[in-house]
């Protein structure tokens, strides 16, 4: 909640801050590009640290840089601070959380895993709640520098110290993974052998699922960075788009919830397939809409089947590849999801400033989703993972 409420903010910053120090859309989307870069390089190098010393460890470093970030960032006059600060301290502390997290969830979780990892990521859209509205108070009556004090002392506080709560598996507390006499599981080690880590990176199925993540990471930051902005350009006002950009992570907490007990009866694959299926109908939906009522509509449908995407990402990594090297794994494919989420921004920023619209923009996500949803269907088992093949079959 602390870490991704916090960077979700940043469309609720996006034009205050770009506004006031004369920057085009594009050149301060070109930071999130910068923040995607690293925050996918960093979930394979925090993943695999994350699968020999555990979430502590990973989680505090994470905290560290992700808190010092968002308070150096009340002190930007440059776009190379922008640069530096939010692209690649704030990608440093960010990008190793989703795997920390998701990765401590599949080994402490056998049966139910999905929707417990859609619990845990919930926090992601609880957070896209409360913080922006809480950030667009601060940036409206105050300034956009005070607000980014406030969102940095909240997440260097409240992860450093929750991180201390953090292990890595049950086996630490004397404990078995629930369900694990249940379901046959794939024990964990904590050092995975090197011939089975380069099978999985070479599998037709990891870039499958890689590819996957790419187009859901393309359209989901394409949408949180530039759906405020977009709204405030059809000349509604900025509490009712954030009330919008709220919506839409309370829309993301019940897609994680509800989806992820889905996925835990229908399997993983079938969530994503609902998901994408959804994302491309509602993308289609936005490219007219004018009105709040109908960017309402968008920020629920959206929300829920993002968020149903996301909960999914971990448990289906798991059941494909198993928890050998599970944050190895998982780190690779949120890196799809990061080379995705930095070129989605930057290219929807580009394509605003050149035609002075997102129409086309906006189409391009709902293609992405459209091509997801095929790659999902195409998707077959491996079986190298730990779980029953079915559990990703149609």
């Amino acid at each position: 909640m602390s870490a991704y409420g916090v960077h979700s903010a940043f469309g609720i910053f996006f034009k205050p801050m770009s506004g006031d120090l004369g920057w085009t859309r594009a050149v301060t989307s070109g930071a999130v590009l910068i923040f995607w870069v690293i925050h996918g390089f960093m979930s394979i190098v925090i993943g695999r640290l994350n699968d020999r010393f555990g979430p502590r460890v990973s989680m505090t470093f994470c905290g560290l840089f992700l808190g010092t970030g968002f308070l150096l960032m009340s002190q930007i006059n440059a776009v190379w601070q922008l640069y530096l600060l939010f692209g690649v301290v704030i990608g440093f502390g960010i990008g190793g959380t989703f795997v920390s997290l998701a990765s401590t969830v599949a080994r402490w979780f056998v049966k139910r895993r999905t929707v417990m990892t859609g619990i845990v990521v919930a926090g992601s859209g609880l957070g896209q709640m409360i913080i922006p509205p809480l950030a667009s108070y601060f940036i409206y009556n105050y300034t956009w520098r005070l607000a980014y004090l406030i969102l940095g002392g909240i997440a260097l506080v409240v992860i450093v110290v929750l991180a201390q709560l953090l292990r890595r598996d049950p086996a630490q507390k004397g404990l078995r993974p629930y369900g694990e006499n249940e379901v046959e599981e794939q024990q964990f080690k904590p050092e995975p052998p090197s011939s089975f880590t380069r099978e999985a990176v070479k599998s037709r199925q990891l870039w499958v699922v890689i590819t996957m993540i790419f187009c859901l990471g393309y359209s989901v930051s394409s949408i949180m960075v530039h759906i405020v902005p977009h709204i405030t350009d059809l000349e509604i006002s900025p509490a009712t788009a954030a009330g919008i950009f709220a919506t839409m992570g309370g829309a993301g907490i019940v897609g994680r919830v509800v989806l992820g007990a889905a996925a835990d009866r229908i399997g993983n694959k079938n969530a994503f397939i609902i998901g994408f299926a959804l994302m491309a109908l509602i993308s289609f939906w936005l490219i007219p809409a004018t009105t709040a009522w109908s960017i309402y509509v968008f920020a629920i449908i959206f929300g829920v089947a993002s968020g149903g995407c996301v909960a999914s990402e971990s448990p289906l990594v798991a059941t494909l590849f198993g928890l050998k090297a599970h944050g190895l794994l998982l780190g690779f494919v949120v890196c799809g999801f990061s080379v995705g989420a930095a070129i989605g921004p930057f290219v929807t920023g580009y394509i605003f400033d050149i035609d002075n619209s997102y129409r086309v923009a906006f189409f391009i996500c709902a293609f992405l989703a459209i091509f997801g949803l095929v790659l999902s269907v195409i998707l077959r088992p491996t079986g190298m993972g730990g779980e029953p093949a079915p559990h990703i079959q149609s």
